[in-house]
């Protein structure tokens, strides 16, 4: 009876068990390279990281044998990797030493060292052969260009920069007179100017309104969604307040609805000052000019709370006069996280979660002010970005005791 003979691969197996194992090797090794280009370097590096982790499992010399193959293959090209660096390295050393070379070419001078009474002479290009001659003038036209492409960069980059700025000052300057002049108008107003009464429904039910007071009468007839003036004697921080169906809109927009970085200050869309609110919420943008809300976060020294302790905050329809409370730092959370977040607290549902909100706003303040309040008393919080982390907010809370 012939013998049987087990191959595989060229190789011959003992027995069918051992044959059986290379057989399944094969099969396996055939569905890796199937899906893989083996003359590709990072197929190989993945392939490599694969079956060192384990991930492929072989029973025979069959599989073992393409596992060194594998690890051979990847050792040769980071073999080759060390090489072209090393390459690349030493060209670029032989470029510095022309470079270097480059820098000594001026005019034949002699320069005396004072210490050892030497004399150094300068190089010049016709030290070297007309080979290096060739070089270095490639070289220092080489230089030349990219010093030439990166003076041009620059000279791009000044003038979109300045631009910017530019139009960001024209702006911010035309926002800063338009807030003066508005100002003005409240002061002549105040002084007793004549006034049209203006009526606004900023609910839905039907309920008549206040009329308006007479220094904010014609600013409103610039623009109807001025609902308040806010401002902290000895800051720069003395601002129509602004409010519309969102909270987005006037983030990037100013009184006369154009787009400014600067925006407004405006009220959380959820506030109503006709029918009232536990917690009047105004925003503003933390601006490095210090415009906005920009030096609202001043409050975190003591000091600076103990200057500045009172917040005038008017409605349209009613002036306000609020003590500073509590000074904190908190952030915008997740919908998921569970935890107080100060810019849902407008209104109330009970004492009992009047008093809760009192309670994690004092928690977290920076300093005790001692001033608290009770249930029924009205809030103003002033909010603001604070860069020291990831979606950051600065926040100072007062009471209304006027």
């Amino acid at each position: 009876m012939a013998e049987i003979k087990w191959t595989v691969e060229g190789r011959r197996f003992r027995n069918a068990e051992e044959y059986q194992a290379a057989l399944r090797d094969k099969k396996l090794i055939k569905s890796i390279t199937d899906n893989l280009d083996l003359n590709n370097q990072k197929d190989i590096e993945k392939l490599y990281l694969e079956l060192k982790n384990g991930k492929y499992v072989f029973e025979s010399i069959v599989g073992r044998q393409f596992d060194d193959n594998i690890y051979e293959l990847y050792q040769r090209i980071k073999h080759e990797e060390k090489a072209a660096a090393e390459e690349k390295a030493a060209r670029q050393a032989k470029i510095k030493q022309q470079v270097e070379k480059i820098e000594r070419l001026v005019k034949p001078t002699k320069k005396a060292d004072k210490k050892s009474g030497k004399t150094e002479t300068k190089a010049k290009l016709e030290d070297f052969d007309r080979d290096m001659q060739v070089q270095i003038i490639e070289v220092l036209k080489k230089k030349e260009k990219r010093r030439r492409m990166l003076i041009a960069a620059c000279m791009f980059m000044c003038i979109i920069s300045f631009g910017y700025l530019g139009a960001y000052y024209q702006v911010s300057a035309k926002s800063a007179k338009e807030f003066e002049e508005l100002a003005a108008l409240k002061e002549e107003g105040a002084q007793g100017a004549g006034v049209s009464e203006v009526k606004v429904h900023l609910t839905n039910e039907e309920m008549e309104t206040p009329d308006i007071l007479p220094e904010y009468s014609k600013i409103h007839q610039k623009n109807q969604r001025l609902i308040g003036w806010v401002k902290i004697d000895d800051t720069v921080i003395d601002y129509p307040v602004m409010q519309t169906v969102n909270n987005e809109y006037y983030l990037d927009h100013n009184f006369n609805q154009e787009e400014d970085k600067n925006g407004c200050i405006f009220m959380d869309y959820q506030c109503d000052v006709v029918k009232g609110c536990d917690n009047i919420i105004l925003y503003g943008h933390h601006m490095k000019s210090g415009k906005m809300f920009g030096t609202l976060n001043k409050y975190s020294k003591e000091s600076y709370y103990k200057d500045h302790p009172v917040i005038q905050f008017d409605t349209i329809y009613e002036k306000g006069t609020y003590q500073v409370m509590f000074v904190f730092r908190s952030k915008v959370y997740s919908e998921e996280e569970v935890t107080f977040k100060y810019y849902q607290f407008i209104n109330a549902a009970s004492e009992k979660e009047f008093n809760s909100a009192i309670n994690e706003m004092s928690k977290l303040s920076l300093y005790d002010t001692g001033v608290t309040a009770s249930y029924g008393d009205r809030l103003l919080t002033l909010s603001t970005c604070d860069y020291q982390e990831k979606k950051g907010r600065f926040v100072v809370v007062a009471k209304k005791i006027a």
